[in-house]
């Protein structure tokens, strides 16, 4: 997230128009998702008469801007509103909502004008499918930004040096309150053999965050006639494209292979430990990744929470993630776990910060 007072700006080329913003991450609630705002400043003499407009949009890319099939882009707007900031059309004072913008207009002056966006609630957040190390150009994701411009009319043709634009983030966190613990069990019977084999995977959480070790608890009770062996392990990631084809992306982005194996009429009961990480899967085509600004650093992308009653399919992405359980018994018995990856809130991180800090340096 943004530190605090600092602000992002970006002028374009002709110096007619700036964006200045308190902050680029936005964070989805599911229920409600935090409003955009910013200033804009102009230059009344090189807008030359000319109206100025800042729109939010939201757009879905699938596949590079150079890609054309039969006439159809592959890229889609989910999401486009716009507001005339200047001349201005109501009080300067009444468009200000955040102390922020106020702050931002008292620096800079009488020709700085507040914009305000409220997003609407149905809208994906930011994530991309990792490219090829080979790959140019952009790739397939879900991208927000802020454009401003300056024009004679809202759909007049907009010269590239009269208009910025600053890409923006919608981020997710993980939810308050957990979840029950996901636990999943199969029997398998099989031909010339009396009894069956029992599997029984479980985590110890429903919600995990980034970084943190995922530990896989297996019993195998295994009363059939036939040998396993090997028990593999793994995390997939669940990559759903829903918007033009409902491709479906499944990568394992950490695996375990100790080659356990259990014969005719024995058990067994062990803990495997997972870490799904990006810095293992930084050259693998196709991992979804959370939205990023610029070159910074991201992360393997967060799982998808949506709005009760949302339709998937103007959701652009959707990324989900389970544990895999594989037996290898001639053919091979499976058990998936769902569970959820995310960010825990900022305010959580510095609350168990203090409370580790308090307990260590507590008297003993």
């Amino acid at each position: 997230m943004s530190p605090k007072n600092v602000v992002f700006k970006k002028i374009c080329k002709d110096k007619s128009v700036g964006v200045y913003m308190g902050k680029r991450d936005f964070v989805d609630r599911v229920d409600s998702v935090d409003p955009v705002d910013g200033v804009i400043l102009i230059d009344p003499e090189a807008l030359q008469g000319r109206k100025v407009f800042v729109t939010l949009s939201c757009t879905f890319r699938y596949g590079r801007d150079d890609m054309d099939v039969m006439g159809i882009a592959f890229r889609r707007e989910l999401y486009l509103s716009t507001r005339q900031v200047y001349p201005p059309l109501q009080d300067r004072e009444k468009g200000i909502h955040t102390k922020t913008q106020a702050r931002l207009l008292r620096k800079l002056g009488d020709n700085a004008h507040p914009f305000f966006f409220e997003f609407p609630d149905n809208l994906p957040c930011s994530v991309a499918l990792q490219p090829a190390p080979h790959d140019v150009g952009k790739q397939c994701a879900v991208e927000f930004e802020i454009k401003a411009f300056s024009a004679e009319s809202q759909d007049a043709k907009v010269r590239k040096r009269s208009s910025v634009k600053l890409m923006l983030r919608k981020v997710q966190y993980a939810p308050e309150g957990e979840g029950v613990a996901p636990s999943i069990e199969t029997t398998r019977d099989f031909v010339m053999s009396d009894k069956p084999l029992h599997v029984k995977a479980s985590l110890d959480k429903e919600l995990y965050y980034h970084g943190e070790p995922i530990k896989v608890h297996v019993n195998v009770t295994n009363s059939s006639s036939k040998n396993i062996k090997n028990i593999i392990v793994s995390v997939d990631q669940v990559s759903t494209v829903v918007l033009y084809s409902n491709d479906i992306y499944v990568k394992s982005v950490a695996i375990e292979e100790y080659g356990d194996s259990v014969s005719a009429g024995g058990t067994l009961e062990k803990v495997y430990t997972l870490l799904p990480l990006l810095a293992n899967n930084r050259e693998r085509r196709g991992i979804a990744l959370d939205g990023k600004l610029k070159h910074e650093d991201t992360n393997l992308a967060s799982s998808s929470i949506i709005k009760e009653g949302v339709l998937k399919e103007v959701m652009g992405m959707m990324v989900s993630y389970r544990v895999m359980v594989k037996l290898i018994v001639g053919g091979e018995v499976g058990l998936e776990v769902p569970f959820k990856l995310m960010h825990p809130k900022p305010d959580a991180v510095s609350w168990r910060r203090r409370w580790c800090f308090r307990s260590s340096s507590a008297p003993t």
